[in-house]
């Protein structure tokens, strides 16, 4: 199947509507059909979201679990709206699942790779999921005898995807890169907890590719949801997500820094910061830039040790980037301290996964906090919306089991730790720590506040509580 050479007659939408209340089920076989290799954050998601603009998508992973729920169309992940987004897309047939790669390769005309890019032992990027879909591309173009357009989106230090991606398709296929195939590098910008969201409306769309006819057909796919979008070589694009996920790293960092600076003045950090980002000329945005915890998840931990590493490697000093790891953990510690401080022993926490609107426990810097109270003797509870006794605690550790080795302990004991009724855990403990800023939680949280020790690591209210059971990581 070739559909590519038809797609002139594809139009962008709208966007000042609502795109998918104009998409008809199925869509055009006009469209691109794309297989999609790595059914995690970005590659489920982008699954449901492509299907949604008329794309027939097939879904590739290793593990059996995940492809069984996209064929069922249920999601594998907790994200809001993802769970309805891939059941239409299967009802009306445009969402398939297989762990052949090559049959999906060889039945579509685009495939986005969204496979894990774990931190290696050496503190680089491993490089094992990369290179194995890389070869299972190879084997599905072999002799497929169309042109197909490879879309790296993992996030990978400048050059992986030529020197490490395109080698192993060609020794595979038989194949030449521009002429056989195209390859591009699309970084993605989808935060967990919004990233339909953030797929419909994105803050940008970034193509890297060094062959016109790839980026031609990519830009087609993204056509209904920017009309502007940033054409660049495939090196460029790959350092955009790094340094995009570094500065946002820098940011909360920065903030915290301010919030440390500031509490011992008596100054309010957030009325300091509320006036600090007013400048969005000369400051940029606001997002990031309030103090509050440490960062985490599946992105800016990985990334800014990948940027560090890779300094190292050029012989070039970043001593910013390299103390960002080291703020962090001060942040982290600083929330330890205040535990302790608080002269308790019964701990609850108010949110496991780094953000509220996820279940992504990856380098959750509150998993941090919480493996040095047990190990310290402290009586641990816990409680997440979006995490229960199905999540996949150990799936999830062995993407970082070179980073985090130390927190086994937590993560063995963590489904033991888990509460069902939020009220009724803060009710038993002796201090509450909020880990996540959500309406739900503000709402149980000030419904105790004055009868138990809270300590706040986000900011829960817009202005801070005047009692002395409550205190602020930073304010």
């Amino acid at each position: 199947m070739n559909a590519v050479a038809n797609i002139q007659d594809y139009r962008p939408l709208d966007r000042s509507t609502d795109y998918r209340s104009t998409v008809t089920w199925p869509k055009s076989e006009l469209l691109s059909a794309i297989s999609i290799i790595g059914l995690g954050y970005v590659g489920a998601v982008s699954t449901a979201c492509l299907a949604g603009l008329g794309h027939r998508v097939i879904g590739c992973d290793v593990d059996t679990i995940k492809t069984a729920q996209i064929a069922e169309g249920v999601s594998p992940i907790h994200e809001e709206g993802l769970g309805e987004l891939l059941a239409n897309g299967v009802e009306a047939e445009l969402i398939t699942s297989t762990t052949n790669v090559a049959e999906a390769v060889a039945a579509t005309d685009i495939t986005f790779v969204s496979v894990g890019t774990p931190t290696s032992e050496d503190g680089g990027c491993d490089y094992r999921y990369i290179r194995s879909a890389a070869q299972a591309i190879g084997e599905g173009l072999r002799n497929k005898g169309e042109y197909h357009v490879v879309v790296m989106r993992c996030s990978v230090p400048p050059a992986t995807t030529l020197n490490v991606m395109v080698p192993e398709i060609e020794s595979a296929s038989g194949l030449t890169m521009g002429e056989d195939f195209g390859v591009c590098f699309n970084p993605e910008f989808l935060r967990e907890g919004t990233a339909i969201a953030d797929f419909d409306v994105p803050p940008k769309t970034v193509i890297g590719a060094n062959d016109d006819r790839a980026a031609d057909i990519l830009r087609r796919v993204y056509a209904p949801v920017d009309d502007n979008i940033i054409a660049t070589s495939i090196e460029v694009a790959e350092m955009v997500k790094y340094v995009d996920n570094v500065w946002h790293a820098t940011k909360v960092c920065f903030a915290n820094e301010v919030g440390r600076v500031c509490k011992p003045l008596s100054i309010d950090s957030h009325q300091v910061m509320d006036i600090f980002v007013q400048d969005t000329k000369l400051n940029l945005s606001p997002y990031y830039l309030k103090p509050g915890f440490a960062y985490g998840g599946s992105c800016l931990p990985k990334e800014v040790r990948a940027v560090a590493h890779l300094a190292e490697n050029l012989g070039v000093e970043t001593p910013l980037i390299n103390s960002l790891a080291a703020t962090n953990e001060k942040q982290i510690q600083s929330a330890i301290e205040l535990v302790r401080q608080s002269k308790g022993r019964k701990i609850g926490f108010v949110g496991l996964a780094f953000k509220a609107g996820t279940d992504d426990l990856r380098e959750s810097p509150i998993l941090e906090v919480m493996n040095e109270l047990i190990t310290e003797g402290y009586d641990v509870r816990a409680y997440d919306p979006a995490i229960d006794a199905n999540t996949r605690v150990d799936n999830q550790f062995a993407y970082v089991r070179h980073v985090c080795p130390h927190l086994e302990p937590v993560v063995e004991a963590l489904p033991g730790l888990l509460a069902a009724d939020p009220l009724a855990m803060i009710d038993n403990c002796d201090v509450i720590v909020v880990t996540q800023r959500s309406k739900e939680i503000r709402q149980q949280v000030a419904s105790r506040l004055g009868r138990v020790k809270v300590i706040d690591l986000v900011r829960l209210f817009d202005a801070a509580p005047s009692t002395n059971s409550y205190e602020g990581i930073g304010w």
